[in-house]
Formats: C-alpha cells, structure tokens, sequence
C-alpha cells in the first residue's frame, strides 16, 4: 500500500519539484493564459446533470486562488477542514473557523460542498488515538463526533464521506482503530449516525485504487450490497482517482456502472494524475487524454454524480511530497495557467473549442499544409481543407502537434488556439460549412526557432485525414 497523506498540500513543503516543472513547462510554452473564451467547468457540467467540483485549501481562499475556484468549479471539498484532527483537536473543543471559511465561500459562490470526512483511519487528534477506550466508549465517541459535525452543517453539506478508506488492498478490512475495537459494525453505526444528523444529506463510502475492477473494489462492492440488504443508510460511493499518466483503468466506467446497478450514487471524489517530472509535451497531452477518460467515464453512467479534482493547481497538489520527482498532476499549473488536461476535462462535457455544438463528424478529408512565407524567427502558413465524404461538415475543428516547438500568434479566416504542441483551428462561423467534395482554407502567422518542420498528421472533427 502506498503511503500518502489524505489532504491538500501543506503550504511551503517541498515546493522545490512543482516549482521547477512550471518553469519547464514556461520554456516549452505550455503555460498560456487562458483567454476570455475559455470554457467554464461548472456550467458544462451542468448541462450534462453532473457538478464539477474541486478541493481547496480554506486559507488560499483569495485573490486568484478563490476566482478559479468559484468561477470554474460547482462543488467544493474542504481537503483537510473538516478532518477530526482539525476540528476536535482536543476532547469536547472544536475549531470550526476552517470548515466554516469553506461553507461559506460555497454559499457565496452557490455552490455544493462535500463534507469530507467523517471517520477515518488517519489524521486523528493525539486524544483520541491515544485513549484506552472500552468498545462502548469508542462507539459512542465516533456517533457524538458525527452528529455534531453533520448537525453544524445540516443543510448546508450536499454530500458526505462518511467512512473513509475502510480497505487494504488485497480487500480484507483495513486494521484501524475503529475496525479493530469495533469491528465492521463501525461503518453501519458511522452511517446511521449521519443520516440522524441530517436525513437530507448523500452519504458516501471513500476509498483509492477502487477505480476499476479487483479484489478492493470487490470488497467495497459487497460490502455496499451487505449494508443496503441491511437497510443502513448509504447512498453512494466514491472513487478516488488518484492516477499516474497512462494508467487510467480500462474497466473505470463498467465499475462505476456496476456499482450504480446496485442502487447508490457514484462519484469520482479526488482526481488527480501524477506524471514523472520533467513536464514534456507527450506527457501533458497523455495527462489531457487521460483526464477526458475519466470524465467520460463519469459523464457516461447516469448515477455519477459528478468529478471532483483533488486541488485545482499544482501549487496545491500533494503528490511532490509523497511520490518523490513526481507532480504536475492537477489541470492547472503552479501559475494558474490552465494546462492541456483542463481542456480534456471541457471536451468530454461537450466544449468543441468554439462555444458551439459538437460539429458534424466527417467520413473523409484532406489537410494541404504549407509554409508561404519564412523569415528569421517567423513565418507564415496556409492550410487548407477537403471534404472528401459525401456529405456536407457543418462546423470544423481541424487539430494537429507541431514536431518542432512553433507557437501560432495571429489567424485569419479561422479561431486558432495552441496548448504547447498542439493546435487546434475552429472555424470562423462564416466558413463553417464545407460541402462534399469542398475545401476551406485559412492562415496564421507563428514563431519559429531551429528548425520549422511542417505537422505531418491531421484531424478533422476527431477524425483523422489525409495529409497532403
């Protein structure tokens, strides 16, 4: 089992790895500000019936920090808030200040918030831990922390983790405090506890590597069966995703389904996808394919709820902290600045890059690129596309990745937008239509620097063309 601390980053804790992969990631020109077109996850969220939400860090509540997070983002986790250490730190005191920060920005920015979490394995206060409680004690310590938790917060708190992380990895029952002084009847009395506390709040199951299908998602599988053959209150489950680059789990959205089939709500509660630093161009764009996967996944099954991503910015994330020369893992990077994965995230909620509709798929097509002008560090290029099918493209999006490092600064005749490699050419509104058997073309001007080798491979509409 993998150690990791289940919280957002610690301010000033090993800045050292995030801070140079974002200046790697500004020398390859990927850390483009986002323009006033970008696409808002909350709102294409909404359409589809789902939230996007992320987790924050109440005391980075501000300044650019808090408008990504309340303009972007229709739900709101507290990452370490609500967290027993950090609301009871000692026996009967409680310190609500962070959690409270966290509700009322939600509410000031009509957003959801999900509670999280209620009972846990770690980040436990030393007074509890270190007590020598009878099975009784512990009990009734557990259902009086969560009914004044959920209690404070009734009305307020959409969705709860309520236990968080009951599984080792091989499924049998992780050997904590609660388990091994109450057995499994601590996660039905966690539960009924919550539901007392607020009968109108979702309450949830939490665990990681349950993503896709094996012997922990197994276990929580039944259990979940077991506990609603009970009739304890449990409403759905969540699904971590904390992911490497290029290992998203083939089964994901046939596991979520399963689980849905069963009754309950499903979520994916903490995404983040962790690659090994350096920052390069293929890495960010598996990232993007890979964050678009799991939406997908997500938006494809009925009952998911929605997507939470585990911090919004690589500032915030901690993975650097835990998996040692790894990071990068969120869709913003340590400036703000919106990497490829944010726009994977808006394409599987249905952006085409254009604020349209998702244009016609096309059954053939050809892409002529060509180099008209080159001078020191410039040039100037034409690209023109064939419809080759036999029906009419209303709408186009032509993408492909420059080989060499060329950044795009100006276009006519199409809406050009660059993510470090890759380009991507919407039309211009007034040229949207390419008849069977027509052709469109448009320019742009770009920089360029050792070599300028043409792209070699094109799309139109997602499908891929004949290169010319």
């Amino acid at each position: 089992m993998r150690p990791r601390p289940h919280g957002i980053r610690p301010v000033g804790i090993r800045r050292a790895a995030l801070v140079l992969a974002a200046a790697g990631a500004l020398l390859l020109g990927l850390a483009t500000p986002s323009s006033a077109a970008d696409p808002v996850l909350r709102d294409l969220a909404q359409a589809k019936g789902k939230y996007y939400g992320t987790a924050v860090t109440a005391s980075k509540l501000s300044g650019t920090y808090a408008t990504i997070a309340g303009g972007q983002f229709g739900s709101i986790t507290p990452g370490n808030e609500m967290k027993w250490e950090s609301v009871e730190p000692s026996r009967g005191t409680y310190n609500w200040s962070g959690a409270d920060a966290v509700v009322s920005f939600a509410q000031s920015h009509n957003m959801q918030v999900r509670g999280h979490t209620l009972v846990w394995h770690s980040q436990l206060p030393g007074w509890l831990t270190s007590g020598s409680w009878t099975a009784d004690q512990l009990r009734t310590l557990m259902t009086d922390h969560i009914t004044t938790e959920v209690g404070r917060y009734k009305g307020k708190i959409s969705h709860w983790d309520v236990v968080n992380e009951p599984f080792n990895e091989d499924g049998t029952f992780r050997q904590s405090m609660w388990y091994t002084k109450l057995g499994q009847s601590y996660i039905a009395d966690a539960l009924r506890a919550a539901r007392a506390a607020d009968p109108d709040a979702k309450l949830y199951l939490n665990d990681y590597n349950t993503d896709g299908t094996g012997a922990k998602s197994d276990a929580m599988y039944n259990l979940v069966k077991s506990l609603k053959a009970d009739g304890v209150p449990i409403d759905g489950v969540g699904f971590q995703g904390h992911l490497i680059v290029g290992q998203v789990p083939s089964t994901m959205q046939a596991n979520l389904q399963r689980f849905a089939d069963l009754g309950v709500d499903v979520a994916v509660t903490e995404l983040d996808i962790r690659m090994q630093l350096p920052v390069s161009d293929a890495k960010l764009a598996q990232q993007k394919a890979d964050y678009k996967a799991v939406t997908s996944a997500c938006v494809a099954v009925s009952r998911c709820k929605g997507v939470t991503v585990w911090g919004f910015t690589d500032s915030d994330s901690w993975i650097p902290d835990v998996f040692d020369g790894q990071g990068a893992a969120t869709p913003y990077d340590e400036n703000y600045q919106p990497k490829p994965a944010y726009y994977g995230i808006a394409e599987a909620l249905g952006w085409t890059g254009d604020g349209g509709q998702d244009p016609t798929p096309t059954t053939g097509c050809a892409v002529t690129y060509s180099v008209t002008n080159q001078w020191n560090t410039g040039f100037t290029a034409n690209v023109t596309v064939k419809n080759t099918g036999s029906s009419a493209i209303n709408g186009w999006k032509v993408a492909w990745t420059y080989p060499s490092g060329q950044q795009v600064t100006s276009a006519w005749n199409a809406t050009v937008t660059q993510t470090g490699s890759q380009v991507t050419a919407a039309d211009a509104g007034y040229n949207a239509t390419i008849g069977a058997g027509g052709s469109v073309s448009f320019g742009f001007n770009g920089n360029w620097s050792g070599t300028n080798t043409a792209p070699s491979a094109f799309t139109l509409n997602g499908a891929t063309c004949t290169a010319g």
